[in-house]
């Protein structure tokens, strides 16, 4: 009998947005989720299909794409994702994928951060090829104080950062997973939307001050010039055009001419249906690896 489940394709299926993205399909039986990873064998234990895809490889992509219906686009740290976007997309035409969610950025239209303005740019790539689509724009990860950048931000109690005094809009990356999944899953009840998704402002001292209540220990920040950053993360091997926006993003932060990077919204529950995770929720469950 022909298999008329909706075929959905993850890419970044081993990231922690894409992993957690197929988690939340991969027991729904009326649909056939497919694992897209550049390395296959760091996607088998998430118990779905896995298919060869690298962006940098045209044929690889074709491959993926058979029969698939719908899919979750995410790319890089690298200015190479526009380019890579602009060739999957394309390919994803021609073979007949007719709905996109695309993980963006942060940023109203008007943002000025460059690396915010590819995705835009993206998601109006997307608009253009005549897909159905739904766009999300995360506000900061919840998860990056465990790592970016080849940075861990956490130790000792000490919490370092680039970005002064200025207040973030925060969010928890298992939101942004279940948000995607949502779209994939529903699409008709999402199609044309932009989804910003980011449900607690906060600076870093009042971080600190929640992983101390939380965590039953003293946590403290200290603020670190945005130039430090942009040193280590490319002692670390990561891509300089992208961590320059980066820095710059950390710069304007810093001196205050940031534009509405506390924005906050209220959109998840009427998306999937729960209120959205806090700060405080991701202190307790990720005790173990702040706790000293």
């Amino acid at each position: 009998m022909p298999n008329n489940k909706p075929k959905i394709l993850v890419l970044g299926a081993t990231g922690q947005v894409g992993k957690g993205v197929v988690e939340n399909l991969k027991h729904n039986s009326n649909l056939e989720v497919i694992a897209a990873a550049r390395s296959p064998e760091k996607a088998k234990s998430l118990g779905v299909p896995v298919v060869y895809l690298d962006l940098d490889k045209p044929d690889s992509i074709v491959a993926a794409l058979q029969e698939v219906h719908r899919a979750f686009l995410a790319t890089g740290y690298t200015i190479d994702m526009m380019r890579q976007s602009k060739d999957f997309l394309n390919l994803a035409k021609k073979t007949g994928v007719n709905y996109i969610v695309h993980l963006g950025a942060c940023g109203d239209n008007d943002t000025r951060v460059a690396h915010y303005g590819w995705h835009q740019f993206i998601e109006r790539y997307i608009e253009w090829c005549g897909f159905s689509f739904t766009h999300l724009r995360p506000e900061v990860f919840m998860q990056n104080m465990l790592g970016y950048g080849g940075e861990s931000y956490v130790q000792n109690g000490v919490i370092r950062h680039y970005i002064g005094k200025s207040r973030w809009s925060w969010v928890d990356i298992e939101d942004v997973a279940a948000v995607a999944a949502e779209c994939l899953a529903n699409p008709e009840k999402h199609y044309g939307q932009t989804y910003r998704l980011g449900y607690e402002a906060a600076t870093y001292d009042d971080i600190a001050a929640i992983f101390t209540k939380v965590i039953g220990q003293p946590f403290r920040y200290e603020a670190r010039p945005p130039e430090e950053f942009y040193h280590n993360v490319l002692a670390a091997g990561a891509e300089p055009s992208y961590m320059k926006c980066v820095f710059d993003s950390y710069t304007e932060l810093t001196v205050g001419t940031a534009v509405k990077p506390d924005e906050i919204f209220d959109n998840l529950p009427a998306i999937i249906g729960r209120k959205p995770k806090t700060l405080a929720d991701f202190a307790k469950k990720h005790a173990d690896k702040f706790r000293y």
